[in-house]
């Protein structure tokens, strides 16, 4: 199994806390339009693994990609 050498480190926000030992993050970043110059915000929403259960909504939390824990969960929450 290939390992990660430098692992995505991501800083978001919990959304949802709903499941069991996993959480809803939501990653928030700025792009620059191309013609126009404008910033643009963009976001996407990450399963990350909570394996304490410390996080609650609207924390703001580091999550690091690692090994899949699920089909969706790849990112753990550090």
């Amino acid at each position: 199994m290939k390992t990660i050498s430098h692992p995505k480190t991501l800083i978001g926000v919990v959304i949802s806390t709903k499941m069991k030992k996993t959480v809803v993050v939501e990653v928030e970043r700025l792009i620059k339009h191309p013609v126009y110059g404008k910033y643009l915000r963009r976001h996407k929403r990450y399963l990350a693994h909570d394996e304490a259960g410390q996080c609650r909504e609207g924390d703001r939390v580091t999550i690091v990609e690692t090994k899949p824990y699920s089909k969706r969960t790849t990112f753990r929450v550090i």
